[in-house]
């Protein structure tokens, strides 16, 4: 217990404070059990140690991974009980996936150490909600996004800049980007954050951050999906192939028939490994209603999840509108209720009509709609129901 204490202390000192991510002044430390999910570097790591090191007592902590090989000779729950012991309150548990019977020890913790919080992260992969030991009336679950355009420009150019809801973006977009505008070039910003600004781990070599991005990939599938799903390794190759076939579609209607023949499994296979990429955070299932979505519904389009995946794995294939629509996609995801529209490219909260275009877009679509904008891509600044798509990366 003593070397992981030292091993945690060793940790907070070299930890940065310099960029905190959206989430971290957003959890609700009352809560006894909370989970955070997101998708492999996306930063939860160090969300989990700048947490312990702003808001946390530092003499009453404990961070550890679940990967850590004090696991080979030791139990969780026994960690637990010690830490309690010696007057504990929280401990921070990093990749609980990585270790068997995971839940059904959380559940003990939190039964019988009423006086210790714990905060775990996990793969976007876990459904806590049906493992082994039901943990829904206990955790209170948090996603961490990729990194929003906003946290980019501020990577880029330490410039804290403030994030806005939908309704003011809507209503006072022009003052808003105006305001903006006296900071920074939003343009050649955006088209970087397009190919390469969704993970925190791009700042470490921007020339090798699309092998990076692949290699991420394959550990998501072979080891992420793995550990969860028990899949075959012919089941995980078949996996890439859909992933890349989604990347190379812009955008992508898949026909389930056609597509499960190519990619060598049944519908029903095809249709839950559709469904497993998009809990892995690879890609993003639409429909035009979410009522009445099932376990073998197919989506009526699939994107990959950002528009850096697509980079990665479609290169000179890459489509720039659907890399538009993947990111509009992807930052309203998990914020609002984006479906597919009649008579646009997307409907939000039931309620606004989007159409996506490049900057010479016409506003034929949206012209007799009402609530309906045109997000346009390569304008710094908007009229009217004209919004610059890029403003869209300021909602958190």
């Amino acid at each position: 217990m003593e070397e992981l204490l030292l091993e945690f202390q060793a940790k907070l000192l070299r930890q940065s404070l310099e960029f905190q991510r959206y989430l971290l002044n957003e959890l609700d430390l009352n809560n006894r059990l909370i989970a955070i999910k997101g998708a492999r570097g996306s930063g939860k790591t160090t969300l989990l140690l700048q947490l312990a090191k702003l808001h946390l007592p530092q003499s009453s902590s404990l961070y550890i991974s679940l990967d850590h090989i004090y696991f080979f000779n030791h139990n969780l729950y026994e960690l637990a009980k010690q830490f309690a012991l010696m007057g504990g309150t929280h401990l921070l548990l990093d990749e609980v996936h990585k270790y068997p019977y995971w839940s059904r020890e959380i559940k003990l913790i939190y039964d019988n150490f009423p006086e210790l919080k714990v905060i775990f992260t996990s793969s976007s992969m876990l459904e806590i909600y049906q493992s082994e030991s039901d943990l829904s009336r206990r955790a209170v679950s948090y996603t961490l996004k990729e990194l929003s355009f906003r946290e980019f420009i501020q990577l880029e150019t330490k410039r804290n800049l403030p994030s806005y809801s939908l309704d003011a973006i809507l209503n006072e977009h022009q003052q808003i980007a105006g305001t903006l505008l006296q900071d920074i070039k939003p343009i050649p910003l955006f088209e970087k954050y397009l190919r390469i600004g969704a993970y925190p781990y791009y700042r470490e070599n921007e020339q090798s951050y699309a092998q990076k991005l692949i290699n991420t990939i394959n550990l998501i599938i072979e080891i992420d999906i793995h550990a969860v799903e028990d899949m075959q390794y012919d089941s995980l190759v078949k996996l890439k192939k859909l992933l890349i076939t989604v990347a190379t579609s812009a955008p992508f209607t898949p026909n389930i028939s056609k597509l499960s023949e190519k990619v060598g499994v049944s519908r029903n296979m095809l249709v839950h490994s559709i469904k497993l990429l998009e809990r892995a955070g690879l890609v993003n299932e639409l429909y035009k209603d979410n009522s009445g979505i099932g376990v073998l519904t197919k989506p009526e389009k699939l994107y990959l999840n950002n528009s850096n995946l697509m980079y990665a794995l479609a290169k000179e294939n890459t489509n720039i509108g659907n890399v538009r629509e993947a990111f509009f996609l992807n930052q309203f995801k998990g914020l609002h209720e984006i479906n597919l529209a009649e008579k646009t490219d997307f409907i939000i909260d039931k309620t606004y009509s989007f159409e996506i275009g490049g900057k010479n877009k016409t506003k034929k679509q949206v012209a007799q709609l009402d609530k309906a904008y045109l997000a346009k891509d390569g304008i710094e600044i908007g009229y009217s129901n004209t919004i610059p798509i890029w403003l869209f990366g300021f909602m958190y």
